[in-house]
């Protein structure tokens, strides 16, 4: 059976030119994966083309994702991986989880002798005056909380210069 290519197409008749069904041909025409009229030839021509493209990857079924840029994104993760294992091995790098789990603990010990020096200085030091006592527990109370301000903000500055840092390492081509 011979095909006049050079005929226009309808969609039943390009369907079965390339084993698809009508309604396939028609969603590819409304989603303009192919061209809404044309002859055989030209619908075949545009056909073939998007096939190649998709074979080789330079266009998705359902998504706008490009081969050569998951590669390239691929790759970049991998090198990430890769420095932040080098920077474990060389006791560079801990996960800020990790860190701030050990803050929380030596802050905890530190407030928990803190609430124990009231006690201490009864014992030691039944004679001082509670004025005496009043300044003390003021002085402790407010490096306690300097401290703990202080430590807070120096972790967010930490954690933001270093997403500051990757940012820009990612916008460098």
């Amino acid at each position: 059976m011979l095909i006049d290519l050079d005929q226009q197409a309808t969609q039943a008749a390009f369907g079965e030119l390339v084993g698809i069904a009508q309604p396939s041909v028609s969603t590819l025409m409304t989603e303009g994966k192919l061209p809404s009229a044309g002859t055989l030839r030209e619908l075949l021509l545009a056909y073939c083309q998007r096939l190649r493209d998709q074979a080789a990857g330079r266009m998705g079924e359902n998504t706008t994702l490009d081969l050569v840029q998951e590669r390239a994104a691929l790759a970049r993760e991998q090198r990430e991986g890769q420095a932040i294992k080098n920077a474990v091995a060389r006791r560079e790098y801990a996960p800020i989880g990790l860190l701030s789990d050990v803050l929380a603990l030596a802050s905890s010990a530190v407030v928990d002798r803190f609430d124990q020096l009231e006690g201490a200085m009864r014992k030691a030091c039944p004679d001082l005056p509670d004025e005496a006592k009043t300044t003390v527990q003021q002085v402790i109370a407010s490096a306690r909380n300097e401290w703990i301000r202080s430590t807070s903000t120096l972790v967010t500055d930490t954690v933001d210069a270093m997403t500051d840092d990757e940012d820009q390492e990612d916008e460098t081509p």
